[in-house]
């Protein structure tokens, strides 16, 4: 398995495109949101400035970005061109390849969220404790598991055609139906009672509470394990499913 990490890993890390879109585009949304809606403002009912509110926001959309684009499309593809199938010539289980998957892909996405640190810092001057930054970092980096399993079964689910339009549509609509782009306290009621159950809700609420130094709803963490428990056990299942046709 470690070996396929390492092998995951030089192939992301050679794809440009990807690695621009993944680590740069959320820095650019966060950018352009938290100076339309004037930094300083603070959001109704966090005690948090935008800029803060919003760093969390789009830090955990960047590490989305990241496991989830890619590694629904790459399995996908990979599938159609016979490279799984050679994968089953070897010992490797199906939830080894589904850790190998969403390990490789949750190390692509610590840059993407640095990156929104950094830029937060610099640019819109948002000041933490030195163990929040650390907290926020280790929190939104693990929670990112859930999103590549969720990548992995996207994989296993669509075909290399449909694979991507697929992706983009629950892409979209777990950062916003989840909150990331906005508060979800602006939605209308109903898509409150939504988004309280999404992953990408409990995923950004974890790191909000970090930054009100608070400790992490226990309802939260326990939403997002459920959600891992059945994005990594489904991808599993596909992935033995896909075994069994071949």
């Amino acid at each position: 398995m470690n070996a396929l990490i390492k092998l995951e890993l030089a192939r992301v890390l050679r794809n440009k495109k990807f690695l621009f879109f993944s680590v740069l585009y959320p820095s650019f949304i966060y950018l352009i949101f938290s100076s339309s809606s004037g930094s300083d403002q603070k959001v109704d009912g966090t005690g948090l400035t935008v800029a803060t509110y919003l760093m969390v926001s789009m830090a955990s959309f960047g590490a989305l970005t990241a496991v989830l684009m890619g590694n629904s499309e790459r399995i996908a593809k990979e599938r159609e061109n016979g490279w799984v199938r050679q994968l089953r010539l070897t010992p490797l289980p199906g939830r080894g390849y589904v850790l190998a998957k969403t390990a490789s892909a949750a190390v692509v996405s610590l840059p993407s969220i640095i990156v929104v640190f950094l830029v937060a810092a610099v640019i819109k001057h948002v000041h933490l404790d030195a163990w929040q930054w650390l907290a926020l970092t280790g929190v939104i980096w693990a929670g990112s598991l859930v999103f590549a399993a969720l990548g992995v079964a996207i994989g296993y689910v669509a075909s290399g055609d449909a694979v991507r339009p697929i992706t983009m549509i629950v892409y979209f609509g777990l950062s916003i139906l989840g909150g990331l782009w906005m508060p979800s306290t602006t939605f209308p009621k109903i898509l409150q009672d939504i988004a309280k159950w999404l992953p990408t809700h409990a995923y950004a609420a974890l790191g909000r509470a970090i930054e009100q130094s608070q400790a992490p709803s226990a309802t939260d963490v326990a939403i997002l394990a459920v959600y891992f428990v059945l994005f990594a056990g489904g991808a599993a299942w596909l992935y033995r499913k896909d075994t069994l046709k071949a």
